[in-house]
């Protein structure tokens, strides 16, 4: 990679810093301005991805992230947030590893509810940055996971997020390195909301959802997995939540966990989320990994306007799982890499015809 600002000329994709209140932000354009993607530094997160439509190439917006500074800093959400070293609920807080307890939450008995790890509210670095007339790729680096820093984890990680931005693809790689001197637990993930009915914003209900996976994780009424293999449910007998032929949302409310998913010849699993009104589509791809899915019930704005698809590595609680152990287990100097994406797919025909 090229060090900041990437050699970029008027031909290629352009980097530009800017702010969000008082958060330092860079916005990604490519060169006739048909793509848009805008992050903020705190946590790496994507707050916005625009790219063009249509013959006119009016730009779309095909996420629903934080707006304004105070959203951000709220966490409401978790809209586009990325998930580490732990994705969804720790149950109770509390876990144990490497022959000792560990609490998240020391001195808190009332709401013991903690999910989604540190590294969205880390602050990121851009470290690097190479442009090129059909592409944009960002390396943004955290130190900040070290022993102390945050309660119950005392490990040390470096996180480097590397995003790869395209004409209409954005693709996100986490790697983690443990820096420490022992085994620390970590799984990472992405919590995304996206939406398809933009410029004129409407409730989900109406748009086809896809979901390769052959088994729901069933949980308890804290949304904690059951224990041991209660927990796996084929989709054959739950037809409600089996979205592996393409269906209508509806009035589904979803905050579930979607396993044993069917990777294509390539490896890759493709969730696919459509509008049958424009003919666009999305394709939230992952490599490995299951598929959360939550219908944004319970938002504080604009619920059910889109849908969060999240690709993490592990299920929900997956500390507290003794199957999980080997795979969240990241030994010193050792590092993992977990890659997701989205693909937009325009429906050009009906994007050329419209007013």
């Amino acid at each position: 990679m090229t060090g900041r600002g990437g050699g970029a000329t008027a031909d290629t994709f352009r980097i530009t810093e800017g702010r969000l209140g008082d958060e330092p932000t860079v916005t990604v354009s490519a060169p006739d301005g048909a793509v848009r993607v805008v992050l903020a530094l705190r946590g790496a997160t994507l707050l916005s991805w625009q790219v063009g439509r249509g013959v006119d190439g009016h730009l779309t917006e095909l996420t629903d992230g934080y707006r304004d500074e105070a959203e951000l800093l709220s966490q409401d959400g978790v809209r586009a947030g990325l998930l580490a070293p732990f994705s969804n609920r720790v149950a109770d807080g509390r876990y144990h590893h490497g022959g000792r307890d560990h609490d998240l939450l020391p001195g808190r008995v009332e709401d013991r509810t903690i999910y989604h790890g540190f590294a969205r509210e880390a602050p990121f670095r851009l470290v690097a940055a190479t442009m090129t007339a059909d592409s944009a790729r960002l390396l943004l680096r955290s130190t900040s996971i070290r022993p102390g820093r945050y309660p119950g984890y005392p490990f040390a990680l470096d996180l480097d997020v590397e995003y790869t931005i395209g004409r209409h693809e954005l693709g996100i790689e986490i790697r983690a390195t443990n820096v420490g001197e022992t085994t620390a637990p970590y799984a990472s993930g992405w919590h995304p909301y996206f939406t398809l009915s933009r410029p004129h914003p409407r409730l989900i209900d109406d748009l086809v959802l896809q979901i390769p996976a052959h088994t729901l994780i069933r949980t308890d009424a804290s949304l904690i997995p059951l224990r041991g293999k209660e927990a796996l449910l084929p989709l054959d007998r739950c037809p409600d939540m089996d979205f592996r032929t393409p269906r209508r949302l509806g009035d589904a409310v979803i905050d579930a966990c979607f396993a044993d998913l069917a990777p294509g010849p390539d490896g890759r699993t493709e969730t696919v989320l459509s509008d049958p009104a424009s003919g666009d589509a999305l394709r939230v791809w992952q490599y490995g990994g299951y598929m959360h899915v939550f219908t944004g019930d319970t938002l504080a704005r604009d619920r059910r306007a889109s849908i969060a698809l999240e690709p993490v590595e592990v299920p929900t609680d997956a500390y507290n799982r003794p199957e999980h152990a080997n795979a969240l287990s990241l030994e010193p100097g050792r590092q993992r890499e977990f890659r997701f994406g989205v693909t937009y797919l325009p429906d050009m025909k009906k994007a050329g015809s419209a007013p």
